[in-house]
């Protein structure tokens, strides 16, 4: 489970202020930090498809937002993409 203190902090390093939730690059990290712990729990736990459905779920999400970025700021999609890690 992710904290509000985890929270705060992606917030605070991806948006312009301590509230801006609204950003593609905050949104982004946020869902990459539920991706990473969710899929902890489903590979822990192989039968529980909710959670799975969930995480394939917020994967989508997470692949939308970028698609946004990457046709409408290039720069932006490729700095995210490289502080978060997410392609090789």
């Amino acid at each position: 489970m992710i904290t509000q203190e985890t929270k705060a902090m992606i917030v605070k390093k991806y948006g312009d202020s301590p509230k801006d939730s609204g950003k593609p690059e905050v949104q982004v990290a946020l869902l990459t930090a539920r991706i990473i712990d969710l899929t902890g729990h489903v590979t822990a736990n192989k039968k529980d498809v909710h959670s799975r459905r969930g995480l394939i779920s917020l994967v989508n999400k997470r692949r939308t937002l970028l698609n946004y970025l990457a046709k409408n700021d290039i720069t932006r999609y490729r700095t995210i993409i490289g502080e978060l890690n997410l392609r090789k």
